[in-house]
């Protein structure tokens, strides 16, 4: 611009000097200028001027804009390099920062995210009760209020989950609410450990101080020597000292001599002391249990007073010798047996009725002992499960009231068995001989009851009805059956009224009428009859008519709802199934057509596109071009993989058997996932020996069996880590081994590893809809083979696919 400026101008003055007025001085000059032109003159001067005065003016604020700007940028560049010296300051230490910028401000969280575990990651991190002691978090959540509000500071310790510490310090800075989380790790986590602990300690120490000192039981603790260090209250009162420097001071012992002795003597061998013996207890002869025991610093003792129970005991004693000599007349047998189900007592009676021998009873045998002898000897009621029997014997030691039966020994005899428990612990059995006075009647009721008893043990319901038409003998299922009340004693109820209660639940007449045909019809009607009711309430029922030789006629119902339901139930699943497969094929078949092929398409077309045939591409369009291909590739591996799946499921997947180079095939696998492996820097170790020759199997389908291993195996590696592929060939097997140094597989996870659309991250970067190994699975079994899986956290996975050498005929031939 100032260029231009002067060019005007000296144009300008060039005009007004041309021609004859050049040669003129000065002076000449001025004196022929006329009016006009010297305005003219003045002009061009004065423009001349300002023209210089702009050019001069424009020069000094151009070089002052250059330095402004050389100091910002100096400035920016300070401020970013303090920027990155915070953030290296912050992602140095395993820690998380927080800040608002004001009350209503969004949070603002820096740091290592998984600095305090994953419970406290991302948003959850102010979640404090999801990873923080409930008393923490609410002293943190206050703080944190107090901070933001007042601006206050703080500084607290926190414990986390898991028995961690956390160190949280708020304060406020340039305006802003900063709160900083930090890990508690090393010595300090050490001494904070430690320092839980012995408070810990110490309130179960005097937990258990006040415990003993409010014992009314005496309790000491002697130091190594043997002297008295510490003794509760209970102790003081029983030696009547007033504290334990006057016990100390005047030699006063709570046992006598003999006693004090023999503990002397365990204590010098370090072993635990323990009598019962006499001592005087506040002034009083009592009877205790002593017991001392070696302890770290010494020795613990204790002292039990058992002087009422001693007295308790010995009168005890004394009645139960007065019972003894009452029992030992009586005419029925009688046994006593303590809680240890050991016989303690038994009068004549009981040896006489059992022909036991009285050395054998007073060796004082256990009850099972008895009666294991007894039926040896065959003098106990035969039974059919006889340990069941006899656990049912021994449970009258836990019953509380007593209990009666009957036994009826092989040898005809009947007994009145009455198990009355003892207050003190055990059983005292009576046996009444009651066999002169019932056996007629007992033989007659014994029939009556096993045949009642057997009827109502059914869960079919059965009625017999007389050669007169009346109910004879009902069980409870075919009155439960029907909802028919129990007849009173000695009723026989018509078949009419009977048929006529239970019309009202299932109105058949044509069941009914073969029924009363088949119990009251002439002789040749009555045959055998099997039919099926459905009663209104949804209950089916078999109903079955027997004959009987008397002219009676038996009818059973059995309720077969539950078969009819799951009859139903199977017809339901089964049309559900029909419908289930068709509308897979119908999917299979619109996947095939609706989705590939246009997916097809625009792969093709992103690929003339990537290669640049209709024209050139910038860098941005060629990546785009690139994400593309990549995306659409592995949409359209996702589809095959449902598809395949969904052939396998409908059977319509056939394999393509043929002679499959092993090398060729692991070297097709490995093309497909070479650039991951090199855009992960990962090892790949291919361990196949040479000349390890081929076998038959589907190339197409073993290619990707090994692509899926490894596109899993690259996925869970992190970078720098080896991935190996080795393949051996056994006797009549092909056995290929993929392997990762990845993080592992939790023993929980394992299990579903191989169910389709499990998907596992495990925290790498590793993603997939989680078809990738149920393929796998799905490929080898089909060729007849079998996979495994192994792996554990923080080792690695591997996984071993094992196809039969001579092809997949060999299953079918199995």
């Amino acid at each position: 611009m100032r260029a231009a400026l002067l060019g005007t101008s000296v144009l300008a003055a060039g005009a007004l000097l041309s021609g004859p007025a050049r040669a003129l001085a000065p002076d000449a000059l001025l004196a022929r200028l006329d009016p006009q032109n010297a305005i003219s003159f003045a002009f061009v001067a004065g423009s001349l001027v300002f023209a210089l005065t702009t050019a001069f003016v424009y020069r000094i604020e151009q070089r002052r804009s250059a330095e402004r700007e050389a100091g910002l940028r100096a400035e920016l560049a300070e401020l970013r390099a303090a920027a990155d010296r915070a953030e290296t300051v912050i992602g140095a230490e395993s820690q998380l920062v927080v800040s608002w910028d004001g009350r209503d401000a969004e949070p603002r969280i820096e740091g290592d995210p998984n600095a305090l575990g994953p419970a406290a990651a991302g948003k959850r991190l102010l979640a404090f009760g999801a990873w923080l002691a409930p008393a923490d978090a609410g002293a943190l959540d206050g703080a944190l209020t107090r901070l933001r509000e007042r601006g206050e500071a703080f500084r607290l310790t926190l414990r986390a989950q898991r028995d961690r510490f956390v160190e949280a310090q708020g304060r406020a800075l340039g305006g802003r609410a900063i709160l900083r989380l930090r890990d508690v790790t090393g010595d300090r986590l050490e001494l904070l450990q430690a320092r839980e602990t012995l408070v810990r300690q110490g309130d179960d120490l005097k937990n258990l101080r006040a415990l003993l000192e409010g014992m009314s039981q005496p309790v000491w603790l002697r130091d190594g020597e043997g002297r008295i260090a510490w003794a509760n209250p209970a102790w003081l009162a029983a030696v009547e000292a007033l504290s334990l420097e006057d016990a100390r001071a005047r030699g006063l012992e709570l046992l006598d001599r003999g006693a004090r002795e023999d503990a002397a003597t365990a204590r010098a061998a370090r072993d635990r002391f323990a009598a019962r013996t006499t001592a005087i207890v506040a002034g009083a002869r009592r009877t205790l249990d002593v017991a001392e025991t070696p302890s770290p610093g010494g020795f613990v003792g204790i002292a039990v007073d058992v002087t009422d129970l001693e007295e308790v005991r010995a009168d005890l004693q004394r009645q139960m010798q007065a019972h003894v000599r009452t029992l030992d007349h009586l005419p029925n047998a009688v046994a006593i047996f303590d809680s240890s189900q050991h016989l303690v007592f038994h009068n004549s009676a009981y040896r006489a009725l059992w022909g036991l021998d009285r050395g054998f009873l007073e060796s004082g045998p256990s009850e099972g002992e008895i009666l294991d002898r007894l039926r040896a000897e065959r003098r106990l009621p035969e039974q059919a499960d006889w340990r069941r029997w006899k656990a049912d014997v021994l449970a009258s030691y836990r019953a509380i009231e007593p209990q009666e039966t009957w036994w009826h020994l092989p040898d005809g005899r009947t007994l009145h068995v009455v198990a009355n428990p003892n207050p003190q612990g055990g059983l005292t059995w009576l046996f009444d001989d009651v066999s002169e006075h019932l056996s007629l009647e007992s033989r007659y009721n014994s029939l009556m009851r096993v045949q009642g008893e057997t009827l109502d043990a059914l869960e079919e319901g059965v009625a017999v009805f007389g050669s007169d038409g009346r109910l004879k003998l009902a069980n409870r299922a075919f009155r439960a059956l029907w909802r028919l009340p129990q007849p009173a004693p000695g009723e026989e109820p018509h078949l009419e009224s009977m048929i006529a209660a239970c019309r009202g639940l299932a109105p058949d007449e044509d069941a009914w009428a073969a029924i009363r045909a088949a119990v009251a019809g002439d002789a040749e009607g009555r045959t055998e009859l099997a039919l099926r009711l459905a009663r209104r309430d949804g209950l089916h029922l078999d109903c079955a008519v027997q004959p009987l030789p008397d002219g009676a006629t038996l009818i059973a119902f059995v309720d077969v709802t539950a078969s009819v339901n799951v009859e139903r139930a199977l017809i339901e699943k089964n049309e559900a199934l029909e419908v289930a497969a068709r509308l897979r094929e119908d999917f299979v078949h619109h996947v095939s057509y609706e989705l590939r092929s246009p997916l097809t398409t625009i792969i093709g077309f992103a690929q003339l596109l990537g290669d640049e045939t209709v024209g050139g591409l910038n860098d941005r369009q060629r990546e785009y071009a690139g994400l593309i291909m990549r995306s659409s590739g592995a949409l359209l591996a996702i589809i095959n993989d449902i598809l395949d799946l969904a052939s396998i499921d409908t059977g319509s997947l056939e394999l393509d058997p043929e002679e499959v180079d092993i090398r060729e095939t692991i070297d097709a696998a490995v093309r497909g996932i070479d650039d991951r492996i090199a855009e992960n820097k990962l090892s790949l170790v291919i361990d196949a020996p040479g000349g390890i020759g081929g076998f038959i199997a589907d190339a197409k389908r073993v290619r990707q069996v090994l692509f899926n291993l490894l596109s899993n195996a690259v996925g869970f590696s992190e970078t720098g880590q080896t991935v190996r592929l080795s393949a051996r060939k056994t006797a009549g097997e092909v056995v290929f081994e993929v392997a990762d140094q990845g993080r592992g597989i939790p023993p929980e996870v394992v299990e579903r590893v191989f169910d389709r659309f499990e998907s596992h991250t495990l925290g790498t970067r590793h993603r997939g809809v989680g078809l990738g190994l149920s393929i796998v699975r799905a490929f080898v079994e089909l060729h007849g083979g079998r996979v495994s899986l192994t792996s554990n956290p923080g080792s690695g996975t591997t996984v071993t696919c094992v196809f039969p050498a001579d092809g997949p005929q060999r299953l079918a031939a199995e």
